[in-house]
């Protein structure tokens, strides 16, 4: 583009050492648009930088400058446009795969360099890109940072013009380029018109989605049973920029070929687009409406299309429709279902980065041949989610108090019954770990007496049993009405249905003997728990305390014993 003629390596570090006063001039001009802190010597990198020239004829330092100095040139000579904007996409792309950070929580977007003259000419390339950034020193590193609406403009750029996302590519499961799509998908422009017929008699509308000077018009199609957005070309970058585009707007669409021909496309229909952002489906509803209106459109079939628009909107924007009811066994069912692996990626992306464990807390299906893929919230998921919500940290306790809120707000949309139970779990898993038994108090009333009890300290243990079966045993040592021992509940899977099923054992040497002393353990554990247990004498005369999952529960309110509880149902669990 800058009509460097050059075929070598060598060749090309010449001609940027040949050019070198004219990228310091430019530098000097861009100053303006860079900002220095207290730690950064910004006198000393300009003095670094001149001296720059004479060290180009080193790989190691002409590998830092030669980018940066010729994005710098770029944009000096050929302007600030949709083509010169692709090749410093391209460019910056590779720079924050390399030692960059993006933050969408934050909205910071950093460019790392060894050397302070290198991260000043960055950001000089920068801000010729009208992008304003900050360089600072960090340890033996200058960063060149770029912040609020700066960084979200660097984000979008590094996501539209990176490098090929192929059918199938893994590259969004990149921390960096999941963080830079939340970022860049900040203020995006999506607007429409030119409703027509066709020749054919399809109703179409044009859709055009656009970001700081990137534009890309779509085909919007009101087919038979669904609407259809369509945009192809033979230009496959062409294509690719529309399909990231779309991806800021909250759909995922991969690029395709038709048959053997070197022409490229991406499409989406109803579901996939019912799944993006607020702005798309207002557009979308809009373009539906309108055809109603002209009579091109039978009502019924439009308000079918309509509903499922609509169902996109959450009560909390950015969070798709998630399921929430109950199962025939009563239990909560908590599911988002999409027929768009891009949408089950970026929610099982987004639980993670919340703080929950694919595998323990929800489980992943993704779409086959046209058929929903699910991400399933387990119970433990839930309860985990609400606890984040007010013991996690940052961005995952924000992340997790939203998540909460809108499932209570879904269940309570699904019915009194549903809530309710969302609800219980939910206080659960904020109750979880809230507690410590050491000078816990309390009190129980077992067989019309009320029991005190003072807990002086607590834990728990594994062990195996006959058959090689973990168990788990809670021990806790208690003064109850004055009397003080240590009682020990050990917990093992039993039955058919795997159930989890805790025993302890009344002493006969205990103050009172071993009836007294059965009443005291249930004391302990209901006072714990807020649950009662059952007392069960056995033929040879045992007095044994037992206790189910829903002790388990309670006692995982009490941070010593409830994160291996957890890992005891995890492991035991079929």
């Amino acid at each position: 583009m800058l009509g460097v003629e050059t075929e070598s390596w060598d060749g090309l570090k010449q001609w940027v050492a040949d050019h070198w006063d004219e990228v310091i001039n430019m530098v000097k001009r861009r100053l303006e648009g860079v900002k220095a802190s207290s730690s950064f010597d910004l006198a000393g990198a300009w003095e670094e930088l001149k001296g720059l020239k004479s060290r180009l004829n080193d790989d190691k330092t002409a590998r830092e400058v030669v980018a940066p100095a010729l994005l710098l040139i770029q944009a000096e000579r050929l302007g600030v446009n949709e083509t010169t904007l692709r090749y410093f996409g391209a460019v910056i792309s590779g720079a924050i795969d390399g030692d960059g950070y993006v933050s969408a929580a934050r909205k910071e977007v950093d460019l790392t360099s060894g050397k302070r003259a290198v991260a000043l000419l960055w950001a000089a390339a920068l801000a010729a890109h009208s992008i304003t950034t900050k360089v600072e020193k960090a340890g033996s590193a200058f960063l060149v940072v770029a912040s609020g609406d700066d960084a979200v403009k660097l984000a979008r750029l590094y996501f539209l013009f990176g490098p090929p996302l192929l059918e199938g590519d893994d590259r969004l499961k990149s921390h960096k380029l999941y963080e830079a799509v939340k970022l860049g998908a900040e203020g995006l422009d999506i607007r429409w018109e030119g409703l027509r017929r066709t020749e054919s008699g399809r109703v179409a509308a044009d859709l055009t989605i656009s970001e700081a000077g990137v534009a890309v018009k779509y085909n919007v199609y009101l087919r038979e049973n669904t609407i259809l957005l369509e945009f192809a070309s033979t230009d496959r970058s062409r294509v690719e920029l529309a399909a990231r585009l779309l991806k800021l707007a909250g759909v995922g669409a991969e690029v395709k070929r038709k048959g053997g021909r070197d022409e490229w496309y991406i499409v989406a229909t109803t579901d996939m687009l019912a799944a993006g952002r607020k702005e798309l489906r207002d557009a979308l509803a809009e373009i539906v409406r309108r055809a109603v209106k002209n009579g091109w459109v039978e009502a019924s079939k439009a308000e079918g299309w309509l509903e499922k628009l609509e169902s996109g909107r959450v009560l909390k924007e950015g969070w798709p429709k998630y399921y929430v009811g109950l199962a025939r066994s009563g239990a909560l069912m908590v599911v988002f279902s999409s027929t768009d692996p891009d949408s089950i990626e970026r929610e099982a992306q987004r639980l993670k980065e919340m703080g929950l464990e694919e595998g323990r807390h929800f489980t992943v299906k993704m779409p086959e041949e046209g058929r929903d893929g699910y991400v399933y919230i387990r119970r433990e998921g839930l309860e985990r989610a609400a606890w984040l919500s007010v013991r996690g940290e940052g961005e995952r306790q924000r992340l997790a108090a939203e998540f909460v809120e809108y499932i209570l707000q879904r269940a309570k949309e699904e019915g009194e019954e549903v809530y309710e139970k969302a609800r219980e779990i939910v206080e659960e898993g904020k109750a979880r770990g809230s507690l410590t038994l050491k000078g816990f108090e309390g009190v129980a009333e077992v067989k019309g007496k009320t029991h005190v009890v003072k807990v002086i300290d607590g834990g728990v243990e594994f062990d195996v049993g006959r058959g090689g079966k973990k168990l788990l045993r809670i021990r806790i040592t208690a003064e109850v009405d004055g009397t003080r021992r240590e009682y020990a509940i050990t917990f093992g899977r039993y039955g058919r249905n795997n159930a989890a099923v805790g025993f302890a054992a009344a002493r006969a040497d205990a103050p009172g003997g071993k009836e007294a002393d059965a009443e005291r353990l249930a004391a302990v554990v209901e006072a714990l728990t807020g649950v009662k247990p059952k007392i069960r004498w056995r033929s040879d005369g045992t007095i044994e305390i037992v206790c189910g999952r829903e002790h388990l529960e309670g006692f995982k309110r009490f941070a010593e014993l409830t994160d291996a509880i957890e890992k005891w149902l995890e492991e035991t669990g079929r």
